[in-house]
């Protein structure tokens, strides 16, 4: 039987009522769609065995690449929007026991060694004893596109899609934990959210910030995303948004805010998300948590996307436009290039509306009206501090941080 087989039959019977089962998979089982994805070749072959194109609860249907934790990315068609809509926006968990909260009952517990004046606060406290502040920050996985590292390396074997741009809408982190009063000792913020392990073994996935990002007016508890409360699977009723940093920062389903006056020391902080020391030109560092050998990630790195044509085939004698979208840091894109000779030569692209410094950019160009036969196109986005996308991805351990041009080949019939 083949393992794809298995692991539907293995959700089905969860759902039904074991003790394992988490809240999530009962609803699921009534959306299972089970249809064959469109995948990026480049990816592993044993991927299109496994990935399937399924609705999850008040989704439309996304790529799956795992069940429990659930793991679903956006297909590309979903990039031809600026903003990614709230049901196609791509869902990742750790951990598998994902409960349903209640709004009404939920509660965030701000404290720690480093708070003066702990406290507790609700949703509506949340919505009506704080500025509502609103940004578009882009949302993208740490590991988005390691499914197209060369060579492959072990981890979730995300395409394109583990990413999103959403309008979020919430309150300043730096106002709730002055609510709580730091010392002056304080040096990183801690978060944890509601979901957990399914066996006492996991970690529970507890991550932290160093304190001048949490501190930043940027970041935020969000409680709304596109201008609705936040859908299930991305944090509901309230989650962290660190703009410009990885997603592994953004804690869903938020309950605990922590003040902390020594390094956070657990595997999600210590072992995973790290790359080499000095291998990205990062720019924002998070002094408490580095070593020697490594340090952990911080911002996305400069990147582009062309999000159509999304066939591989053209007409001969209509215009060819290719359309896509580029983005960082938060440091702004300040230009897209094309290449149609492998990189030798480089024509601007127009870009699009500034929807502010952490969003998606879109971009376009015309191309005209090539000839009959293969034509190969390259996308480099360059930044406004000087940084641009490498020709290839930079190797390391995790696969993390793919910013390679972006490429699309296509065939002119």
């Amino acid at each position: 039987m083949p393992k794809s087989e298995i692991d539907r039959r293995e959700m089905l019977r969860l759902a039904a009522g074991t003790a394992l089962a988490a809240p999530w998979l009962a609803s699921a089982t009534s959306a299972l769609a089970a249809q064959a994805p469109s995948l990026d070749p480049r990816l592993p072959s044993g991927v299109a065995t496994e990935a399937l194109l399924e609705a999850l609860p008040g989704k439309a249907p996304l790529i799956k690449l795992a069940y429990r934790a659930p793991n679903y990315e956006s297909p590309l068609s979903v990039f031809k929007d600026t903003i990614t809509p709230n049901d196609s926006f791509f869902v990742r968990y750790h951990l598998s026991d994902i409960p349903n909260v209640n709004a009404a009952t939920w509660r965030i517990s701000i404290g720690g060694e480093g708070a003066t004046t702990p406290l507790d606060i609700g949703f509506d406290d949340l919505r009506k004893n704080f500025e509502p502040v609103e940004l578009v920050a882009v949302c993208q996985c740490s590991g988005n596109r390691r499914g197209l590292a060369n060579p492959h390396v072990p981890g979730v074997q995300w395409g394109v899609g583990a990413m999103g741009n959403a309008r979020w809408k919430g309150a300043r982190l730096k106002d709730i934990l002055a609510k709580a009063g730091l010392k002056e000792e304080t040096i990183e913020i801690a978060f944890d959210g509601a979901d957990g392990p399914a066996v006492d073994a996991t970690p529970d996935f507890v991550k932290s910030l160093p304190l001048w990002k949490a501190l930043d007016s940027d970041t935020i508890v969000a409680y709304e995303m596109n201008g609705e409360p936040l859908p299930h699977f991305n944090g509901f009723p309230a989650r962290l948004i660190a703009p410009g940093w990885t997603a592994t920062y953004w804690m869903k389903h938020l309950t605990r805010i922590e003040a902390r006056t020594k390094p956070l020391d657990n595997f999600w902080m210590k072992s995973a998300y790290r790359v080499p020391a000095r291998l990205f030109p990062s720019t924002q560092r998070f002094v408490s948590q580095e070593s020697p050998a490594n340090t952990p990630i911080t911002e996305i790195m400069v990147n582009s996307l062309i999000t159509s044509p999304l066939s591989a085939e053209a007409k001969s004698g209509e215009t060819l436009t290719i359309n896509g979208i580029a983005w960082d840091g938060g440091f702004g894109i300040s230009s897209v290039e094309i290449s149609q000779d492998g990189g030798k030569s480089w024509t601007s692209a127009e870009l699009g509306p500034d929807l502010g410094r952490y969003s998606f950019r879109d971009w376009q160009i015309s191309l005209g009206r090539p000839p009959r036969g293969k034509v190969d196109i390259l996308a480099k986005a360059s930044n406004a501090i000087g940084q641009s996308q490498p020709m290839t991805a930079i190797p390391n351990p995790a696969g993390y941080h793919h910013n390679a041009v972006a490429r699309l080949a296509l065939t002119v019939v």
